[in-house]
């Protein structure tokens, strides 16, 4: 049981060793340490609009209901989960109002974290029992293949690659590829601006391909998006891209040097990741996704979330059919 100051934290997560932990990595390229606790500090103060002014408390009246009642068919994946008592969740620690471990909380905080609660209560796990794995996007196929989580709900976009790799059922949300830049360039107006730019998304996101492949621009991958941001706020890169509201996040937390520019000009469809090949745990989760649609408690996570970072309220989107 890890500590919070001298009060327990019942709320297990495991920190998988990277060398991109936004908050304690030393290697931030040309940043200095001043720099480093600024960001930091930004950070996690946008994280605290977000999820309740730094208050250490759950929000109860808001988790989802666990299913203590479930029951699951033998030797399938849900059923395993369920009598375990227990999943491990791979979740992104460093993206305001998706997937934010606050210092203030017990857990990460943010709306694929109450999707991932959601996905554990109708398995009959309550969140207490969630063992939150940091991810970041190079390691989420690897994670899922080896075991060292069961599902990943960490800003995942469904695609024909990924699908060949790992399972991905949703989706969940639907978003848009957007760009950061500081707020005195106007040379940046939107992705047609890109060529020759030097343009940052994390290492293995879908983000860095596309202004590569269909806008020219020369791809400056990191490990993180903080420390593109960073990188963004030291010259190094001309701008920063990825989905809207990761970047509406960063922007809010420091409005005088950074601003988003443009329209979406990808479609970003968030899934849940699980081992490839399991059609009953697929099945599951997508109907998990839809009747949170229904009963309220998808749009309820929403409101709580990137609501409260004035990011357009969406359209719950199609559930894609298990292969």
């Amino acid at each position: 049981m890890t500590q919070i100051g001298n009060q327990p934290d019942r709320t297990p997560h495991v920190r998988v060793p990277t060398s991109s932990n936004p908050l304690t990595n030393q290697k931030m390229r040309g940043t200095p340490m001043r720099t480093k606790i600024a960001a930091v500090a930004a950070i996690a103060a946008l994280a605290l609009a977000i999820t309740g002014c730094g208050k250490a408390k759950d929000d109860s009246s808001n988790q989802p209901k666990v299913d203590k009642s479930v029951s699951f068919d033998a030797g399938t994946k849900m059923e395993a989960l369920n009598k375990a008592q227990s999943i491990k969740i791979g979740v992104k620690f460093d993206q305001p109002g998706l997937g934010y471990k606050d210092p203030s909380k017990s857990g990460p905080v943010g709306f694929d974290i109450e999707i991932a609660k959601i996905v554990a209560a109708k398995l009959g796990i309550p969140a207490d029992k969630i063992q939150w794995v940091e991810t970041v996007s190079k390691n989420r196929e690897p994670f899922l293949q080896n075991g060292t989580v069961d599902i990943v709900v960490a800003s995942y976009s469904i695609t024909d690659e990924r699908k060949q790799i790992v399972g991905m059922a949703g989706p969940y949300y639907v978003t848009g590829q957007q760009l950061l830049v500081r707020s005195d360039d106007d040379s940046i107006k939107g992705p047609d601006d890109l060529t020759g730019k030097g343009v940052c998304s994390v290492t293995g996101s879908t983000s860095i391909k596309t202004v590569e492949e269909k806008y020219g621009a020369t791809p400056k991958p990191f490990g993180t998006y903080s420390e593109c941001v960073q990188a963004l706020l030291n010259k190094t890169v001309d701008a920063v891209t990825t989905d809207g509201p990761i970047l509406l996040g960063y922007a809010a937390q420091d409005p005088d040097k950074l601003k988003v520019v443009g329209d979406t000009f990808s479609e970003e469809r968030y899934g849940i990741g699980f081992a490839k090949g399991d059609t009953k745990f697929c099945e599951f989760l997508s109907t998990t996704i839809k009747d949170s649609f229904k009963d309220g408690s998808w749009e309820q996570a929403f409101k709580d979330t990137l609501g409260k970072a004035k990011v357009d309220a969406p359209k719950p989107p199609t559930v894609d059919a298990c292969a």
